[in-house]
């Protein structure tokens, strides 16, 4: 008679899960040996349970189905924590195993006693504790299903010993189910109202607008609408497409800022751009979302609609008034023209340092055309939002919702894990790589071929312009660093380090050379400004205040290199 441990890894296996990531312990020996006994799913042994969590978010975004990750009970299975709300905040569907002390154990302190059921309570849509073996197939049916229909994170809290118990169930297969969702006729027909009712439209369009590229582009045509797209969208909106203006947001650029406060009314297609100093003040909204608890969550929605981005355009349509002018659209492509030859500028060479810009669009030209490009959080995810190119084949994700650092590498395991031939390309800051280092070792283990470039500026680059934006001289943010290459070279990975820009070109073509993984560690500009779309006054006040403290306390030479670096962008 199988264990609980063989019917929860039969299960997987029936569902189509592939792999499951990890570190094992004794509280989870039970199911990594079936795992091993089974030989039907693959064991992705990380260096840390929050790489196995961040590695199962990045293959569900890729292939939006289930993925898996486990860790040993206390410690092991809260190392999950943070990968997991970056799943959970991503909308993507995982489930985690989580084992748990002796049963005869829980309540009396024990040793690496934790109390999963309330920890895992805010990163997950479901989490169950499983005391006894018969109740194991009902609850995995009731967690994958979770996950999958609420496309987040779901937990199976299990001890070990009942693991081991045997079991006599079927596995089941649970897969996900299909479906159209429509918004009723009154919603579509005040839609229309709000829409035909205005001279300028501007669209707004996230990561719900996937599989509704054609959609879009008809919509924008109808309503001689530019499309502004949010950091999650970019990959789905910005390709063929003669309406984009850019994005808006903190990482944007002017053109998409614009776009949006010259509107009449908004369209927003499956976003939820966070932001609400980015919406426009005076516009109407008709807002457009799987989600009725979206609706107007970031700004007040004179029509909101539950429905698919692409089922609700199809039946919006025919409603819309054709032969509109076209002035609001011409005058923000022509402004996404001057904003773009204007970004494009600072993408180039130069004697004295490396622009990290130049680096960004080196590796925008010279990666292949369905490459899955990762970048960490900070200054490496602002120069993927300006410089790389989507093309619909491409992808581009991120922890973009949660913000959490170290997640460019511990992703990539993922990403390359679900596909070896897939070219995975991490684009990874100082401070994020040195965070979790050790999964360095996970990519020669795995045999993971992930191109890692590192963005080497010796400082938590971001924090530093947040910090000079509000007027505070830059203090906690230095990073004293390795080279980056002799560090990979000692695990057994391809490392090529550079500190000019004329030696830059063909690192970058030796780096997707290399066959298998390799790390490119490029010395970057630290005085970088990654510019916001619009300054504010009180980000002119803070750059100020900043100034006047770091004269102030003896610092001054970082104002000249600032201002060298940065004129540019400046005058």
């Amino acid at each position: 008679m199988p264990t609980v441990a063989r019917t929860m890894v039969d299960t997987l296996h029936a569902s189509g899960v592939q792999r499951v990531y990890g570190i094992p312990g004794d509280s989870l020996n039970g199911f990594t040996d079936a795992l091993r006994a089974s030989g039907t799913i693959d064991w992705v042994q990380v260096r840390h349970e929050e790489t196995a969590a961040f590695a199962a978010s990045a293959e569900s975004q890729l292939t939006g189905e289930l993925a898996v990750c486990a860790g040993s009970c206390g410690p092991g299975n809260l190392h999950l924590i943070n990968g997991l709300y970056d799943a959970q905040r991503s909308r993507t569907p995982v489930l985690a195993i989580a084992a748990h002390i002796p049963s005869e154990e829980i309540g009396s302190g024990y040793f690496q006693e934790t109390h999963p059921q309330e920890l895992f309570r805010e990163c997950s849509v479901y989490v169950e504790h499983v005391s006894q073996a018969d109740q194991m197939p009902r609850l995995m049916r009731v967690a994958m299903r979770e996950a999958i229909e609420k496309q987040g994170v779901a937990v199976l809290v299990i001890p070990g010993d009942v693991a081991l118990q045997e079991i006599s169930a079927e596995p089941e297969a649970i897969r996900p189910t299909a479906s159209v969702v429509t918004p009723a006729e009154s919603g579509l027909e005040a839609a229309a109202e709000a829409l035909n009712g205005c001279e300028r439209v501007t669209i707004l369009a996230g990561a719900g607008a996937a599989g509704a590229h054609d959609e879009l582009l008809q919509i924008a045509e109808r309503l001689q609408a530019p499309i502004v797209h949010a950091l999650r969208g970019k990959e789905h909106v910005a390709y063929d497409n003669p309406y984009d203006v850019g994005m808006t947001g903190l990482l944007g650029f002017s053109s998409g800022y614009h776009a949006m406060e010259a509107a009449e009314t908004l369209l927003v297609l499956g976003s939820d751009l966070p932001y609400q100093q980015f919406y426009p003040q005076d516009a109407s909204v008709v807002q457009v979302d799987l989600r009725g608890s979206q609706l107007g969550r970031r700004t007040p929605v004179d029509v909101g609609l539950v429905g698919g981005v692409k089922e609700t355009i199809e039946a919006l349509l025919p409603r819309l008034k054709a032969d509109r002018s076209s002035k609001h659209l011409d005058t923000m492509t022509k402004h996404h023209r001057r904003t773009r030859k204007d970004l494009d500028s600072l993408a180039t060479p130069s004697k004295r340092t490396i622009h990290p810009q130049y680096l960004a669009r080196l590796v925008d030209q010279a990666a292949a055309e369905d490459a899955v490009f990762i970048p960490d959080v900070g200054s490496p995810v602002v120069w993927a939002s300006r410089y790389l190119t989507m093309n619909g084949r491409r992808r581009l994700i991120g922890s973009f919702s949660h913000g959490s650092m170290a997640n460019a590498l511990t992703q990539s395991v993922g990403a390359a894990a679900a596909d070896p031939s897939r070219q995975v390309v991490a684009l990874a800051g100082d401070g994020g790589l040195t965070m979790m280092l050790g999964e360095l070792l996970t990519l020669t283990q795995a045999q993971l071929p992930v191109k890692t470039v590192v963005f080497n500026n010796s400082s938590l680059n971001f924090v530093e312009v947040e910090m000079k934006a509000a007027g505070f001289v830059n203090f906690g943010t230095g990073l004293t660093n390795p080279s980056f290459a002799d560090i990979a070279e000692s695990m057994g990975i391809r490392g090529i380090r550079v500190e000019s820009s004329e030696e830059l070109p063909g690192a970058v073509e030796e780096l997707f050379a290399h066959e298998g993984p390799a790390v490119l560690d490029v010395v970057t500009e630290r005085q970088e400004l990654s510019m916001p779309p619009s300054v504010t006054a009180e980000q002119a006040k803070g750059f100020t205040l900043y100034a006047i403290r770091t004269v102030l306390s003896g610092r001054g030479d970082e104002l000249v290199d600032l201002a060298r670096t940065n004129w540019r962008q400046l005058f």
